[in-house]
């Protein structure tokens, strides 16, 4: 090694092997001196398939690759501050192991980088591109909303210095959620100047998911309390998410007319149950607007939107009880 590492790329990843390929292989094509960064790997605990990918590609020369581990699995913000822990260069880019970043990437970070600049980040532009109608899911369109996220851990940038003072990413945020927006809040606490780099692209492909997915990603609310609790301020002001309101009626009507039907009073609980269908197919219907009307995805629409109200008021008072992070 000849040459200063100018920017160190960090990548958290956990047994996606093919999906870290194709984000080593974008790196690989970057207009930037090979030389003058290197790419560190982080596994969210052993994981001897991604082990295999990052030996592979360092075997080829093309790149400088370091594979690291954490001990047992932690989330991707425990991956990241390993990785930045360990990493050469001054500057610290992040990305996800299901992104792609433009040939220009770092070298679009690096022109923009002022050397006298210790305590800066910068949070550049995510693509996500969509099929066409009608092809477009649920998962798929949630997903497009990454691209007018303001600060993000698929395309972003700090310096060492930066991180060093605000401590990196907290580590209570044991999911992909909600840690890079509390990442985002301490550099502004920190009156870290943040810089919006558009020419700095990252392509966010839409990965494929299993049906019905979209209650498991309930449980993300959780992290919104804990992100509440710590910038209370920014979060009223730049998150603002809790349950809606439609999901407490969903959520209330049906605990009523079960309820009257235990109490025997059927008109009651026939009422109320007409109620929550009605929300129910409301529901439904807001999801298909702008998404598949393919039978399989309507039937999973159809299905989720019986249990997503419910499952997010779960986990969002979870949290807030966990947390002690009162907000509706």
């Amino acid at each position: 090694m000849t040459k200063d590492i100018k920017i160190s790329v960090v990548i958290p990843t956990y047994s996606r092997p093919q999906l870290l390929m194709e984000c080593i292989h974008a790196l690989a094509l970057q207009h930037f001196d090979s030389e003058a960064f290197e790419v560190l790997v982080v596994s969210d605990g052993p994981d001897a398939a991604t082990r295999k990918v990052v030996n592979s590609w360092k075997a080829t020369g093309l790149l400088q690759l370091k594979y690291l581990s954490l001990q047992r699995k932690s989330g991707p913000a425990a991956a990241r501050n390993k990785g930045w822990k360990n990493a050469a260069a001054k500057i610290i880019a992040f990305t996800d192991d299901d992104c792609r970043p433009d040939p220009e990437w770092l070298n679009r970070i690096w022109q923009h980088h002022r050397k006298d600049d210790d305590l800066v980040a910068y949070t550049g532009k995510v693509i996500v591109p969509l099929p066409e109608q009608p092809a477009i899911t649920d998962h798929a369109f949630n997903t497009s909303h990454l691209a007018k996220a303001e600060f993000i851990t698929a395309n972003c940038a700090c310096t060492k210095a930066a991180l060093e003072l605000t401590g990196g990413f907290d580590e209570q945020f044991t999911m992909a959620w909600r840690e890079d927006s509390d990442l985002e809040f301490n550099l502004l606490k920190h009156g870290i100047p943040i810089r919006y780099l558009p020419v700095a692209r990252v392509i966010h492909p839409v990965r494929k998911s299993s049906w019905g997915s979209s209650l498991a990603d309930q449980r993300k609310g959780i992290f919104n309390a804990l992100l509440f609790r710590k910038y209370p301020d920014l979060y009223k002001t730049r998150i603002r998410q809790s349950p809606p309101l439609k999901y407490y009626l969903m959520t209330g009507s049906l605990a009523a007319f079960i309820i009257c039907l235990l109490a025997g009073n059927l008109p009651a609980a026939a009422l109320l149950l007409g109620c929550w269908i009605l929300g129910w197919l409301y529901f439904t219907a807001q999801r298909l607007m702008h998404t598949s009307r393919q039978l399989p995805h309507m039937l999973e629409m159809l299905y989720t939107s019986a249990f997503i109200p419910l499952l997010s008021i779960y986990w969002h008072f979870y949290g807030s009880i966990k947390y002690r992070a009162f907000f509706l």
